[in-house]
């Protein structure tokens, strides 16, 4: 794997851009041409005094500055928008094939295999960065951020080789210079037994082919069960209509009006006589209005 060539600020801040989902990469590139294009087409403002020229000299550069910086930085979000679109959909595309058996490790080029590698983890929770820097030299290829901790991975697609002891030491070394948590390795084919023995006991995980070929079959069948299991909400709480006759109700007798006076009438108990204790009607005018009358059943 070679290293990659200096690139300039424009491939540098496209790079940026592409590891941003496009649909906040977009609105970033609007809203900056709309402030550098303000600024671009501001007045150029009238020195009459020779010694006020210095005080306007920020202000002059900051206009020269933003009329190319109007189309190249919205220029530049915009494409890093398009390539992250496009990764993705070669990412995917990448990793269902050989998931499904279509290609297999040995049949994709190291840089679809660092790729593939980084899907990987990425359906694993992790937020990876392509560093695209790997290779003989030690470099990394991909670093992992999850929980606020960094991991390192090495990609090494070799074939027909055993990858020795060397490239495990390697990576240990710079996870100690990065202050990493941990670290992978992973490649295509298999580890020496003194690599597999040199990782023992540190927070260094070795990937064989095998095992990275069963971890993308298995996430993939994961995601196809989820999607394939139907979706249950809660519907919202509706109240059983229920009829007015078998709704339970207390007991509450409608009041009646008095025949005479027509006033409304007042539920009284009888304290004497043969009716004693039992309810009954009575004017509510009384004792202006004597009127009573029997409690009717509801």
């Amino acid at each position: 794997m070679a290293r990659r060539r200096k690139q300039s600020p424009f491939e540098d801040l496209i790079d940026l851009a592409a590891l941003l989902p496009w649909w906040l990469t977009l609105p970033l590139a609007l809203i900056a041409y709309l402030w550098l294009h303000s600024i671009a087409i501001s007045p150029i403002p009238t020195v009459a005094n020779p010694a006020d020229f210095g005080s306007h000299m920020s202000g002059m550069m900051l206009r020269g500055l933003a009329v190319p910086a109007q189309y190249l930085l919205p220029a530049a979000l915009v494409i890093g928008a398009i390539a992250s679109v496009v990764a993705r959909m070669r990412r995917k595309k990448l990793f269902n094939s050989i998931a499904s058996t279509e290609n297999t490790l040995e049949s994709i080029s190291w840089r679809e295999f660092e790729l593939l590698v980084g899907e990987a983890f990425r359906r694993k929770g992790f937020t990876v960065e392509e560093t695209g820097q790997g290779g003989a030299d030690g470099g990394i290829d991909l670093v992992l951020l999850k929980d606020g901790e960094k991991y390192l991975v090495q990609c090494k697609q070799w074939r027909r080789q055993l990858v020795q002891v060397n490239v495990v030491r390697e990576l240990f070394g710079v996870m100690a210079a990065e202050g990493a948590k941990g670290g992978f390795v992973v490649i295509s084919g298999r580890f020496t037994e003194d690599a597999k023995a040199f990782a023992r006991g540190k927070n260094l995980q070795l990937i064989e082919g095998v095992e990275l070929s069963d971890m993308i079959r298995q996430s993939r069948a994961t995601a196809a069960r989820q999607k394939s299991q139907p979706t249950t909400s809660k519907a919202p709480y509706q109240p059983t209509s229920v009829s007015s006759d078998t709704l339970v109700q207390p007991h509450r007798a409608t009041r009646p009006s008095c025949p005479t006076c027509q006033a409304p009438m007042v539920q009284r108990v009888a304290k004497r006589g043969g009716n004693a204790g039992n309810t009954f009607w009575g004017c509510s005018q009384y004792p202006k209005c004597k009127t009573t009358q029997n409690e009717i059943p509801t």
